[in-house]
């Protein structure tokens, strides 16, 4: 049994918001309340704790999250700026420590952030409020360079990238997507929606290996947060990375699973239902949605297809 005492609890429960102790046996919370009390409940060998005044609170549940994307994209280039310069910055110095034909990958850079505007238009006029191609080739000349937005509903691609994804000006938009072009008809390197896929697939896929080690690091910076569990809406191989670490015990997250639509009739067929699992990970719901994000397309200026 473990007794933590001396802390500054917050239950959550309004009969009992607060406690300086507690107790625990078996991975759960037995008692709470005032260390002499929660002494007398335990028994056998008792690990006690001095939490010198320390806050506990109860762990946090991230109800939306792509576990796979988050915990790759820990190694990624951090794109969330106030200024697409210095998101250039890091991009370039990302570069230089790549060999030629490695690819540059980051996330988090927002339109809206750079361009602000009360009109809903871009600062610097119509259809200037995104990023190009061209500013990318400047700073990174010999690497295909990929960014998603931090909506995750849109995608910043160098020359470099579209090749390597056979992108060309006159190549058709993909179903429910859209290839941003210039008054020209000229890709600027923006992919909206299931454009991404596009560019996205021709990234260099993680092993299930690899995964599974991005997972296992991201899940230090979640506890760091808080979360202690969460809903992962990625998909299969983040799934079997998940499985891999939960029999290895090193999965210290409790995973709600949930399974994409398009692979609700295969799960049917298999007989698995809601709830299947354990207290680690098990099966969720489902998830689906219809079009897209207003924030990717009309971030100031709809783009033009």
């Amino acid at each position: 049994m473990k007794l933590l005492y001396n802390a500054n609890i917050h239950t959550l429960d309004s009969s009992n918001p607060r406690a300086s102790a507690i107790l625990i046996a078996g991975g759960r919370i037995i008692a709470i309340g005032e260390k002499d009390k929660l002494e007398s409940l335990a028994h056998g060998k008792v690990e006690k704790t001095d939490m010198q005044g320390k806050t506990i609170l109860p762990g946090l549940t991230d109800a939306h999250i792509h576990m796979q994307s988050y915990s790759l994209g820990l190694s990624r280039v951090d794109c969330e700026t106030k200024t697409k310069e210095e998101c250039l910055r890091r991009v370039a110095e990302r570069a230089r420590t790549l060999k030629p034909g490695e690819w540059v990958l980051g996330h988090g850079w927002n339109q809206n952030e750079w361009f602000p505007s009360p009109s809903g238009r871009g600062a610097r006029g119509e259809g200037s409020n995104f990023p190009t191609a061209a500013e990318l080739d400047a700073i990174a000349p010999n690497n295909p360079v990929y960014l998603t937005a931090k909506s995750l509903h849109a995608a910043w691609a160098n020359t470099s990238a579209l090749k390597l994804a056979n992108v060309a000006d006159d190549t058709p938009n993909p179903k429910d997507g859209v290839i941003q072009r210039d008054a020209q008809g000229n890709a600027t390197g923006i992919l909206l929606e299931s454009a991404m896929r596009v560019v996205s697939a021709a990234v260099p896929e993680a092993t299930i290996g690899e995964i599974e080690a991005a997972i296992e690091k991201a899940q230090s910076v979640l506890w760091r947060m808080g979360i202690t569990g969460i809903h992962d809406f990625d998909r299969r191989e983040s799934f079997m990375a998940l499985q891999s670490l939960h029999a290895k015990e090193k999965l210290k997250l409790r995973v709600c699973k949930n399974i994409p639509v398009e692979s609700v009739q295969q799960a049917n067929d298999l007989g698995l239902r809601t709830g299947f699992g354990d207290e680690w990970l098990w099966i969720g719901s489902v998830k689906a949605f219809m079009d897209g994000a207003l924030g990717s397309a009309h971030g100031g200026d709809v783009p033009a297809v």
